[in-house]
């Protein structure tokens, strides 16, 4: 897949804005804050209906106006596909392929990007929740009908959870709390579908996993990844212990677990007035030379870690998908590795059909990437082959 131009109203600081991008290495260039992340994140976005910086659509949309739109012409071989979608601060957001209006969750079946970026740390060395978003945004890419099985998810459980905080603050007791059967129902059946989807993609992910750290660090230290289920009785926000039986499991019989768990918990979640178990409170636990990497890798692994996650996630994207290759975004991320590294990540990243680089200093790009290189200036685009200026602010 090709991103052959980018048009922005009101996003973040673009009034408007026009991009032109090629096949092959993309450069743009400029200081902090002047916007060149901002391109990168509109894109990420189309593919992934969320953001790698914050984690509500508001601060996305310019200040002082009630929505957004990001639009984007893509190139799937021969065919072009018009995406696009309107953020807006209130109410559901509209999404339209070629004219006609789609429901947003429908845009990742031609959006396919993987980004790398310096946030890209925290899901080796973050909270569960960075590697959770981590592994549900490839999923979505992966099969986009999980997007709405997400949301459906969050949805039942707020309601669950608003649910036990209203017993907790009735003194309703367990076994006083028939209502909470039904929404039991739904949190089970979407759920085990999450989990089921999460425990495959732990799996798939295995093998490049694998060969891209050899290839990023220079030595294989056999990284590995597995869940962590809360259903199982451990806390995953506590515990670094994944369960070896988990990849086994085939969906009834986490669907079984899940539901004797829930009703094993009861008394305790209406207690705390929280939902104690289901893949909200799941991790993903990332190991090299057998530790987890949270707590013993160093520096220079935990990067190999996260650079290896993404270049694992694009090589499975490109296997499974009919539409060629994702296209790969590098979001300051030469900034932050050494000469070895940006070597390695830029002969490994060049032979995709398209690949978007962003720096603040130009001269951490290394030259198999440097080509086309545009400059952002204060919400401003000039492309450096004649000067000329494709938006301003």
């Amino acid at each position: 897949m090709i991103v052959e131009h980018l048009n922005l109203v009101d996003f973040r600081n673009y009034a408007t804005a026009d991009l032109t991008l090629h096949r092959g290495p993309n450069v743009l260039v400029g200081s902090n804050g002047q916007g060149k992340t901002n391109l990168a994140e509109a894109i990420v976005y189309l593919a992934t209906l969320g953001s790698h910086r914050v984690s509500s659509d508001a601060p996305m949309v310019r200040e002082g106006q009630e929505f957004a739109v990001i639009r984007a012409r893509l190139a799937h071989g021969s065919r072009i596909v018009l995406a696009e979608v309107q953020l807006n601060r209130q109410g559901a957001n509209k999404a339209r392929i070629n004219g006609s209006p789609t429901k947003p969750h429908e845009l990742p079946r031609y959006a396919h990007v993987v980004l790398f970026a310096p946030e890209d740390l925290q899901i080796v060395r973050g909270d569960p929740s960075s590697r959770r978003r981590f592994a549900d945004q490839l999923l979505i890419q992966r099969t986009p009908r999980m997007a709405g099985v997400l949301a459906d998810y969050d949805r039942v459980l707020r309601q669950r959870t608003a649910l036990l905080k209203s017993a907790r603050a009735r003194g309703v007791r367990g076994e006083g709390l028939s209502t909470l059967d039904v929404w039991d129902d739904k949190l089970v059946a979407l759920g085990s579908e999450i989990i089921h989807a999460r425990i495959r993609l732990a799996s798939d992910l295995q093998s490049p996993l694998a060969e891209a750290y050899s290839a990023i660090a220079g030595a294989d230290h056999g990284p590995q990844l597995e869940w962590a289920l809360s259903l199982r009785g451990g806390d995953p926000e506590e515990a670094q212990e994944p369960d070896a039986d988990a990849a086994t499991d085939p969906r009834g019989d986490i669907e079984e677990l899940f539901r004797a768990t829930l009703q094993a918990k009861r008394a305790k979640e209406i207690e705390r007035g929280l939902t104690l178990v289901g893949p909200h409170r799941d991790d993903l636990i990332l190991r090299v030379r057998d530790l987890p990497v949270k707590g013993y890798a160093s520096h220079g692994e935990s990067w190999s870690m996260a650079l290896a996650l993404r270049l694992a996630s694009a090589e499975l994207l490109r296997a499974e998908s009919p539409a060629g290759d994702p296209v790969l975004i590098l979001d300051d991320v030469f900034a932050e590795l050494d000469a070895d590294r940006r070597q390695r990540l830029a002969a490994i990243t060049v032979g995709y059909e398209q690949v978007i680089v962003t720096a603040a200093v130009e001269a951490d790009i290394p030259e198999a990437l440097h080509r086309h290189v545009v400059r952002i200036h204060a919400g401003t685009i000039s492309d450096d082959r004649d000067g000329r200026t494709d938006a301003d602010d």
